[in-house]
């Protein structure tokens, strides 16, 4: 690993650094918080970007600073106050870019919000917040002026992941398609309803915006009060469909069950998370929503559990090769738990429908 005073010497807003020490949250980048020693002066966040899932770091930074540039202008077009506490601000290298190359690693570094907090608890209190301010986000972000582009290609792309499922079923590299065969007959009899937003995309039907695309209670920082600060780990904010906001946080949160649970009885879908983050979403985001995409918000929310489980079954029949596994049938039991959680949403659609129905 690389010395990370030295690191830190090529950001030079950050002076007299008192430590340096590694923060555990974050599963994708290496993360530390830099304290400083003077008491009037902030303290930072510095992470080392993992550049194998983001192997387009140029990218993945204008991402970020159109985003915040423009979230910063909304929030002081409203005179609102304590605005670095209400969107991140990254930190300049000498360079002027917003991160540090040090000939292995990317490095970036943005001011650490003093007094906040991260909830990991999902509750119908704390899934309402979450809908709120994703929903917010979308929305300030639905007139930004810049083009950005995907740091993830087609990573919530429905065709795409029908695509590698049928090269994994035709390679049958670990000789597992004979016990799978039933399986992939049943998920290919809903591909093309579950595939229609690509096809409705291309038709100029349906619009793309700029989404989070990683919705979860731990992704805001809160205040000691309860109140919503701002919304963190901007890595995945990208076009996509609002569909990634809405559909992949209710596909973890509304679930009843861990996403591997190998007792199907368990699983089961939380009406109470769905009507609760459904109507702090619609709240804040009707004013840019489409009637279309108002229509499909229960769609999104089959969505996400079904791609989960053309994942974990592509990954299966790949023999493993994506995934980390604890045991080796961890993926197949991931894909059945999965499959059963979107069966578990087909039911409750029609009570999905007049809920969003009578918000709207």
């Amino acid at each position: 690993m690389s010395n990370l005073n030295e690191i830190i010497s090529f950001f030079p807003e950050v002076k007299d650094v008192k430590e340096i020490t590694p923060l555990t949250a974050g599963l994708i980048n290496q993360t530390y918080k830099v304290e400083t020693a003077d008491a009037k002066s902030c303290d930072y966040i510095l992470q080392c970007i993992n550049n194998q899932v983001f192997q387009d770091v140029d990218l993945l930074q204008h991402n970020i600073e159109c985003v915040t540039r423009h979230i910063r202008k909304k929030l002081e077009e409203a005179h609102e106050t304590e605005i670095n506490r209400k969107v991140l601000r990254f930190v300049p290298a000498a360079d002027g870019k917003t991160y540090h190359f040090d000939g292995e690693h990317y490095w970036r570094v943005s001011e650490f919000i003093p007094d906040s907090l991260t909830l990991d608890a999902v509750t119908p209190e704390s899934s309402y917040l979450v809908g709120l301010k994703f929903g917010e986000f979308e929305a300030m972000l639905a007139d930004i002026p810049e083009k950005l582009g995907e740091t993830i290609p087609d990573f919530h792309n429905m065709e795409f992941r029908m695509k590698q499922l049928h090269e994994a079923v035709e390679k049958n590299a670990a000789g597992r398609m004979e016990k799978m065969k039933q399986l992939v007959e049943d998920i290919e009899k809903d591909s093309y309803e579950m595939c229609q937003a690509e096809r409705l995309y291309r038709e100029g039907k349906l619009p793309k915006r700029i989404c989070h695309c990683d919705t979860k209670v731990s992704n805001m920082m809160f205040n000691k009060e309860g109140k919503v600060l701002c919304v963190i780990d901007l890595d995945t904010t990208m076009p996509s469909f609002i569909f990634s906001d809405f559909g992949d946080f209710l596909r973890s949160a509304a679930n009843t069950a861990p996403e591997d649970e190998p007792d199907l009885n368990k699983i089961h879908f939380n009406m109470e998370i769905f009507k609760a983050f459904a109507k702090g979403y619609i709240e804040s985001a009707k004013s840019f929503l489409t009637p279309i995409e108002i229509e499909m918000l229960p769609y999104a929310v089959k969505l996400f559990p079904y791609m989960q489980a053309v994942r974990f079954l592509t990954d299966y029949i790949n023999g493993d090769t994506y995934y980390q596994i604890k045991y080796p049938e961890h993926n197949y039991v991931r894909t059945l738990a999965q499959y059963k959680l979107y069966q578990e949403v087909k039911k409750a659609e029609p009570e999905m429908k007049a809920y969003i129905a009578s918000l709207i």
